[in-house]
């Protein structure tokens, strides 16, 4: 590349009124051009010519991930007309279109070898007819009234004349558009036998390479200005290759034909539906195929109403293309940045693949179980639910070496890429852990009799009208954690005790930890035929597309770093989140603190467990302390525990030498680190951590009941303590055996959440022949009497 270079420098000094920057531009779009042949090369590992399409060796089989989709290097992007077509039919969707083209110039410059398939020229050419047919016929509709042919203006132009206009300003449009990214286009129209005459046929594709080769994007569409040449069946053999080729019928099986025979890696196929549905999506129990084998059975609906293909058509076109080496996606090109999306392995419309991956059941299968798993749980008595618990809590303990086996790789591989210190303290399992846990869910199982509907109110309405308020489950739910493995049993313990349905999404760094407690799940479940109930998501389905199915999931619980639940809140547009942020928990040592007691709790709130979301971040501490003893035996007993000290701006502001300022008193350290501020008395520590807290757990340490009542009926969090470590803050050491996390929302569950937050209620009404008109004629009383719920 260096000598290209070199030789178009000389060259400049020998060309008259040539300027060097254009040669500079050449050499640079050669640059780029040398590049995708590079990295072209290097995708099919071997040395290839660009120009020449038809050399290279077609793949054997298509992809079968779509995280592998991101390696696709030729594109084949096929616009349907209704997404080019406006909604209302008045001419082009501007601004879909132009997001679309967008796309396409992101891809291209990355390095992408694009080729768009496109309608629209008909829908363009008859906007522009309609205008000049309009125009002349507004005398004759002075002239004469009752002349209605404006209102059919649209319908009595002749489609070939429309796409005759359309085309060029459909192609003027696009070349508009693309030259905003520097992209240079070239329109390729063709008819269908152009690909059925050898002569024709080759000399199409050597204009398709030399474009590629050029660093242009083809936009190619059928010729249909002129009359559709005769019919040319599937059967028929391409000359010069002895293979049968597709009827071309419309742009989706010219899109499968031109993928095949320029061996694109995918083609997307984007129309105005979401993908493939088992069975016409208006039907009962339709479902979306995120993937599609040829083995699939599936019923087809109405062909679009804008353009010449149905759904019978994009299907039988992705699948004679997938079955020539092509991977296929099928999506809805209204979908914001839907290319792009696909491109980076999300799960959008329908993946064509001949390889599927060997996942044994997709995440929206697992969701359709877990519904249906709910309901066999809801119908078990609650002792055949508390044994299901009992089971799983001494298989913990019977399988214990099978599990800390698992648990002792993912520890060794986490070690290896170097996992922080807080997440690895997270992930490790021990004898003593998983003992607790036993414990734990044992506590579950005792106490879950009366969970599901159980009776909270009973009001008799009217003579032999009776209404309940009853609990039932909340449905299915989502629950996502990061490293710590020993929550898989726990939240599997409470949904079982809940009857809802789970989910669980877990962190890669904990895989062979989730896969044996997993295991031992399904198998406390089995005996009751509700092993589908709870389902160890560890397919590659991004965190994203889970948050996206809100008909399969009620609920989403996250448990991991303030950030995964950030993001998890801000991305779940649809569907509840449950959790807290960040722990950002305060220990408040007032003026008339007991210095022993004092030392005691810190100890515990900060060093326990650093790693947990209940460790105290911030020691508050009453300015008169900094007189005497205390704040110095405090400061010298963390620092003997290894915990690093920042001092807030206050406490900083009175040392002359102390510990460094922190960064913000709004900080969840999460390991051996907090900070201390010194505040003048009890409204200000209120204050302070009403602004930085984040209403999870504080703490007061005082001797004085009437500024403990006051603190502990002010303080807006979740939990409040006197006298006792944050640490406190847990499920079990509420006795609610374990918890699904900690919430600091303000509705529905607060705080620990056991199984009360995980049901919600129904109302049940029983009479006889009862009518609300009745009461309205006055024929039936009113009575509203509360009963005894026993």
């Amino acid at each position: 590349m260096i000598v290209i270079k070199k030789e178009l420098y000389k060259m400049c000094n020998l060309l008259n009124g040539v300027k060097v920057s254009v040669l500079r531009a050449g050499a640079l779009r050669l640059n780029n051009s040398f590049r995708n042949f590079s990295v072209r090369c290097q995708h099919y590992g071997h040395n290839v010519d660009k120009r020449n399409i038809a050399s290279l060796d077609r793949k054997k089989q298509t992809f079968s991930d779509r995280s592998q989709l991101k390696y696709a290097r030729r594109l084949v992007v096929k616009l349907g007309s209704a997404v080019i077509t406006r909604e209302d039919g008045n001419g082009l969707a501007l601004g879909r279109l132009a997001s679309i083209v967008e796309q396409v110039a992101e891809c291209h410059h990355e390095g992408r070898e694009c080729i768009m398939v496109t309608s629209g020229a008909v829908a363009f050419g008859r906007q522009k007819l309609t205008q000049e047919l309009l125009m002349s016929l507004s005398m004759r509709e002075t002239l004469s009234p009752s002349d209605h042919t404006r209102e059919d203006a649209g319908s009595i132009l002749d489609p070939r004349a429309a796409a005759a206009v359309g085309q060029s300003e459909l192609m003027s449009m696009y070349d508009v558009m693309f030259s905003q990214y520097n992209v240079k286009i070239a329109q390729v129209l063709v008819t269908k036998p152009d690909f059925y005459n050898e002569e024709t046929r080759k000399n199409l594709f050597t204009t398709l390479s030399e474009l590629i080769s050029l660093n242009i994007v083809p936009i190619v569409n059928t010729n249909d200005a002129v009359s559709p040449p005769m019919y040319i069946h599937d059967d028929t053999v391409v000359p010069g290759t002895g293979k049968k080729g597709i009827g071309i019928k419309d742009n989706d099986s010219l899109s499968a034909l031109l993928a095949a025979e320029v061996q694109s890696d995918l083609l997307i196929m984007m129309s105005d539906v979401d993908g493939i549905y088992n069975k016409p999506p208006w039907e009962d129990g339709a479902r979306m195929m995120h993937t599609y084998t040829s083995a699939e059975k599936v019923q087809f609906g109405q062909k679009s109403k804008v353009g010449t293909g149905g759904m019978d058509s994009k299907v039988n076109a992705a699948t004679w293309a997938m079955a020539r080496g092509v991977s296929v996606v099928i999506c809805n090109g209204m979908q914001e940045k839907a290319i792009k999306t696909i491109i980076s392995g999300r799960k959008v419309g329908t993946f064509f693949t001949d390889t599927p991956s060997v996942s044994t059941a997709s995440v929206d299968v697992m969701a359709e179980n877990a519904r249906t798993g709910s309901r066999v749980l809801q119908k078990l008595s609650p002792a055949e639910r508390a044994a299901a618990i009992h089971s799983l809590a001494d298989l913990l303990l019977d399988k214990k070496d099978k599990i800390l086996e698992a648990n002792a790789k993912d520890l060794e591989e986490a070690t290896k890429t170097g996992l922080e210190k807080p997440l690895l303290n997270r992930l490790s399992l021990s004898p003593g852990k998983l003992k607790t846990l036993s414990i734990g869910l044992k506590q579950i199982a005792d106490s879950s009799y009366d969970n599901v509907g159980r009776v909270l109110r009973k009001t008799k309405l009217a003579e032999n009208l009776l209404l309940k308020q009853v609990t039932v489950p909340i449905g299915v739910l989502l629950v996502i954690f990061e490293s710590r493995p020993d929550s898989l049993p726990q939240v599997a313990a409470l949904a079982m005790a809940s009857g809802n349905g789970l989910l669980l999404k877990g962190g890669k760094e904990a895989a062979y930890s989730n896969r044996a407690l997993m295991e031992i799940v399904k198998e406390s479940l089995q005996p009751f035929g509700a092993s589908d109930a709870v389902s160890l998501v560890s397919t590659r389905d991004e965190i994203s597309d889970l948050l996206a199915m809100e008909k399969h999931i009620d609920l989403i619980i996250p448990r991991g770093s303030s950030e995964l639940v950030r993001n998890i809140q801000k991305q779940s547009q649809h569907i509840p989140v449950l959790g807290h942020a960040e722990g950002i928990c305060h220990v408040y040592l007032d003026k008339d603190a007991d210095p022993s007691k004092a030392l005691k709790i810190v100890r515990d709130a900060k060093c326990d467990y650093p790693a947990a979301c209940n460790a105290m971040e911030t020691l508050l501490i009453h300015e008169d302390h900094l007189s005497g003893t205390l704040f110095q035996d405090i400061c010298n007993m963390l620092k003997q525990e290894g915990v690093k000290i920042h001092a807030g701006p206050k406490l900083a502001s009175q040392l002359t030498f102390g510990p460094p300022p922190a960064r913000t008193m709004k900080y969840e350290y999460g390991d051996l680190e907090c900070s201390i501020e010194v505040v003048k008395d009890l409204d200000e520590a209120i204050d302070h951590i009403h602004k930085f807290g984040s209403s999870h757990t504080d703490v007061i340490v005082t001797e004085n009941d009437h500024t403990a009542r006051d603190f502990l009926n002010t303080v807006d969090s979740a939990c409040v303590f006197h006298n006792v470590s944050s640490r406190f803050a847990d499920g079990f050491r509420f006795g609610l055996g374990a918890e699904v996390g900690i919430s600091t929302a303000r509705i529905h569950a607060r705080g620990p959440v056991g199984v009360e937050g995980l049901l919600t209620t129904k109302w049940i009404l029983e009479g006889t022949d009862h009518t609300a008109a009745e009461f309205n004629e006055g024929k039936r009383n009113w009575l509203h009497e509360k009963l005894p719920i026993n």
